[in-house]
């Protein structure tokens, strides 16, 4: 799911920069623009490295590594689709807004998305897993 969450976020952003209004935009938010849309592509690149990895080392006897791999990617890309996400909820709102309030807007919907990708996730494997 965030791998395809990815690849539409990033195909927008993509988009952006032939809008009319973005000429307008002031070297601030054009920055922010750009490290969005490299967070993305970086996003992008490991969100789908698992599936080129599996495909290229399969029938290799190579499972356990794989998914140790897989596993590793796919952390980074949710880290990078994390960072991804607040920059661009940043630039949107600043441009829509233009208002003070929006880091902090942006700060609360971050630990949102920490709490629900990381902390919670972590919370359960310690409570949950036995010390087999």
């Amino acid at each position: 799911m965030a791998q395809t969450g990815v690849q539409i976020l990033f195909g927008f952003l993509l988009t952006v920069v032939f809008t009319p209004r973005f000429a307008d935009l002031p070297d601030l938010d054009r920055a922010v623009y750009i490290t969005t849309v490299v967070l993305g592509a970086a996003a992008t690149g490991a969100l789908i490295g698992p599936v080129s990895f599996h495909r290229i080392v399969s029938g290799r006897r190579l499972k356990p590594h794989a998914v140790v791999w897989a596993s590793r990617l796919t952390f980074v890309g949710l880290v990078l689709l994390l960072a991804t996400m607040v920059s661009a909820l940043f630039l949107v709102l600043r441009v829509a807004t233009h208002d003070s309030f929006v880091p902090w807007l942006v700060a609360g919907v971050a630990a949102w998305y920490l709490l629900c990708w990381f902390v919670l996730p972590a919370w359960a494997r310690h409570r949950y897993t036995t010390g087999d």
